[in-house]
């Protein structure tokens, strides 16, 4: 097998790989996960509580 076929199998699937990885980024059971991941950031704020809000005041 030469350079040239090889580098040529060697595109082809690093394009079916690129193909996979869009199509399960885009596919509708994802969607839940990226959701819930898109949410994360803001989980590390501290919540107030509405309760402690009015004592205080």
């Amino acid at each position: 097998m030469d350079y040239a076929t090889s580098g040529s199998i060697y595109t082809v699937l690093v394009f079916v790989f690129f193909i996979g990885i869009v199509w399960w980024a885009y596919s509708k059971k994802s969607k839940a996960s990226f959701d819930e991941a898109e949410k994360l950031i803001f989980d590390d704020e501290p919540q107030q509580d509405k309760r402690e809000s009015k004592v205080d005041e």
